[in-house]
C-alpha cells in the first residue's frame, strides 16, 4: 500500500475568499461529496449489521442442552463447539466482549493507519477483514468457540479502525456549512441496528443461524466493491468530479486543510488538550446511555415488559431507524444555524450535546417509574431520537479543533479510546447490577446511574469544550473567535444556500 491521498492546487478562481455559487441543475452529475455521503451512511450500516448478528445468532449458537457436540443443526437450535456447560455463560460472555477490547484498542491504530494509508485504504480493507471473518464465522462455531473468539476479535480490531479513518476525509471533503450534515451519515449505523433485528429474527425463524453470518457477509463484501469503485480520498483525486464542485470544496474548506504541510501529528499535544479530553469524556456518557438501549434493551422489553420475541425485535429496532431521521434533522438545523450566525460554533456544539445527554439523560431516570407501557415505550423512543443530537454536537466538534487530513483521525482515535470504552462497560454495569433480569427495582438502579452519568460527564464539555481550531493543528494559528464558523465569502455577498447535501 501507499498513501495515495494526493494534494490539493490553486483554486481555479483569482479571489480565493469568493464563494462559489452553485446552482444545480437537472441534467448535472451527482455530486461526488453526495456520493461520500452514501458511502459513509451504507458502510457504517453495514458495519453494525456485521457487528451486532452475532447477539441473535448466540441464541441459536449455544445449546444448553448439548453443548459439547460439534455440528450443524438445521431447525432454529445449533450448538457451538468446545467446552461444557458449566462454561456457558462465561464463553458467552467473552464471545460478546471480545469485539469490544478490541475495538477500542484499535483506535489510535486507526488514526496511525489513515495517517500513513489514506482514508481509501483503512476504511475499505478494515470492511474487507470484518466481511471475511463473518462468512467464516460458522466454520469456526463447528470447530470450536475460540475460533469464533478469535474472529470477533478480529472484527473488533477491523471495525475500530473505521471512525478515525472516515472522519479523516470530511475535513477534504466537506465544508463548514454542510459538515453537520455530513456527520449524520454516520447514524448509518442506527438503521443497521434496527435492521438487524429483524433481520435476524427472520432468518433464525426460517434458515437456521449460519445464514446470520452468510448474509451480513455477503452484504460487506458487495459494500466493499462499491467503495473501491467510487471511493478517493480528495476531490483532486476524484476521476468524475466537475470542475464547479472541485472548485466549491476548495473554496470553502477551511483554508487550514487546504495550506497544510504534510507534518508529524502531535500525540502529546493532543492527549493534553483539555478540548478533546472534554469531547471524550462527555461522549462517554452519551455511549453508557446509548448501550443500556442497544444492548441491555432487548433485555429489559423481553424480561420486565413481557413482549414475546417478534414484538421486541420489531420494538428494539425502530427507535434506531428513526434515530437515522432525528440525527439528520439535528445536524440540518446546526448547519442552518451556522450559515445564518444563530449562534457561534462552540454555542452550537454546546447546544445540540445538551439535546443528546441531558434530554436522555432526564428521561431514561424517568422509564424505571413509569407504569403504563404506552408512555414508557414514548419516553424510550424519544430518548434514543435525541441521543443523536450529538452528531450535530461534540461529535463533529472533533473536526472543529482539527480539521487537517490525518489530525482529525488522530483526535478521534484519542477520543474513541476513552469514551468507547463505555460499550462494554455500561454492559457489564448493568449486568453487576441486574442479577434477576425481572426486577425493576434493579433496573431502575440502572437507570438512574445512567443518567447521573450522562448528565455530569455534558457538565465537562460545557466547561472546557470549544469549536476553535487548535494551535497544534498542522502548527497553525488558531483562528479569532470572530472567525468561528465563518464562511469563506467576500464580505456582503450574498451566500447561495443551494447545497448538494440538503
Amino acid at each position: 500500500m501507499h498513501n495515495s491521498r494526493g494534494s490539493y492546487s490553486a483554486p481555479l478562481d483569482d479571489d480565493p475568499d469568493r464563494r462559489v455559487s452553485r446552482s444545480w441543475r437537472l441534467n448535472d452529475k451527482i455530486p461526488a461529496r453526495l456520493v461520500l455521503y452514501f458511502l459513509s451512511w451504507s458502510g457504517f450500516l453495514v458495519s453494525f449489521m456485521m457487528r451486532n448478528d452475532m447477539n441473535f445468532a448466540l441464541v441459536a449458537m449455544i445449546s444448553n442442552e448439548n453443548f459439547t457436540h460439534n455440528q450443524f443443526h438445521n431447525g432454529s437450535q445449533a450448538v457451538l463447539a468446545g467446552g461444557t456447560k458449566d462454561q456457558l455463560s462465561i464463553v458467552k460472555s467473552i464471545i460478546i466482549s471480545s469485539f469490544y477490547w478490541c475495538y477500542v484498542l484499535s483506535q489510535v491504530a486507526g488514526g496511525i493507519a489513515t495517517e500513513l494509508f489514506g482514508t481509501k485504504c483503512v476504511f475499505g480493507w478494515s470492511q474487507l477483514a470484518t466481511a471475511i471473518c463473518s462468512i467464516l464465522m460458522p466454520f469456526a462455531a463447528q470447530f470450536h468457540y475460540i475460533g469464533v473468539i478469535v474472529l470477533r476479535s478480529i472484527q473488533g480490531f477491523a471495525s475500530g479502525l473505521t471512525w478515525p479513518a472516515m472522519y479523516a476525509i470530511v475535513g477534504y471533503w466537506i465544508p463548514l456549512t454542510e459538515r453537520s450534515r455530513f456527520m449524520s451519515s454516520f447514524q448509518g449505523f442506527s438503521i443497521g441496528i434496527g435492521l438487524t433485528y429483524p433481520l435476524c429474527g427472520f432468518i433464525l425463524s426460517e434458515f437456521s443461524w449460519p445464514y446470520v453470518f452468510y448474509t451480513t457477509g455477503t452484504l460487506g463484501l458487495g459494500w466493499c466493491l462499491l467503495w473501491y469503485l467510487l471511493a478517493f480520498n480528495t476531490p483532486r483525486e476524484h476521476p468524475r468530479i466537475s470542475e464547479e464542485e472541485l472548485n466549491f470544496i476548495e473554496l470553502n474548506v477551511r483554508k487550514e486543510v487546504i495550506n497544510a504541510a504534510k507534518v508529524k501529528i502531535p500525540w502529546l499535544k493532543i492527549f493534553r488538550s483539555l478540548p478533546a479530553w472534554a469531547i471524550a469524556i462527555t461522549t462517554f456518557g452519551r455511549i453508557f446511555v446509548h448501550y443500556v438501549f442497544i444492548v441491555s434493551g432487548p433485555t429489559f422489553m423481553g424480561k420486565v415488559l413481557k413482549f414475546n420475541f417478534e414484538t421486541n425485535g420489531f420494538l428494539s429496532g425502530m427507535p434506531f431507524i428513526c434515530s437515522y431521521i432525528s440525527s439528520v434533522f439535528f445536524c440540518y438545523i446546526a448547519d442552518k444555524f451556522v450559515m445564518y450566525k444563530v449562534l457561534n460554533l462552540t454555542n452550537v456544539r454546546k447546544l445540540f450535546t445538551a439535546l443528546s445527554q441531558i434530554i436522555p439523560g432526564l428521561l431514561i431516570y424517568c422509564i424505571g417509574y413509569i407504569d403504563n407501557v404506552h408512555i414508557l415505550l414514548t419516553v424510550w423512543f424519544i430518548a434514543v431520537i435525541f441521543i443523536t443530537a450529538s452528531y450535530a454536537g461534540a461529535m463533529a466538534n472533533i473536526i472543529d479543533l482539527a480539521p487537517n487530513y490525518g489530525h482529525s483521525a488522530a483526535v478521534l482515535a484519542f477520543c474513541q479510546t476513552i469514551h468507547m470504552s463505555a460499550s462494554f462497560i455500561s454492559p457489564l454495569t448493568a449486568g453487576f447490577i441486574v442479577t434477576r433480569e425481572d426486577s425493576i427495582d434493579q433496573w431502575r438502579s440502572v437507570f438512574e446511574l445512567s443518567a447521573i452519568i450522562s448528565i455530569l460527564t455534558f457538565v465537562v464539555y460545557q466547561i472546557f469544550g470549544t469549536a476553535e481550531i487548535q494551535s497544534w493543528n498542522k502548527e497553525l494559528p488558531t483562528h479569532d473567535d470572530s472567525d468561528e464558523g465563518k464562511i469563506l465569502s467576500k464580505p456582503n455577498e450574498e451566500v447561495d444556500k443551494t447545497t448538494a447535501l440538503k
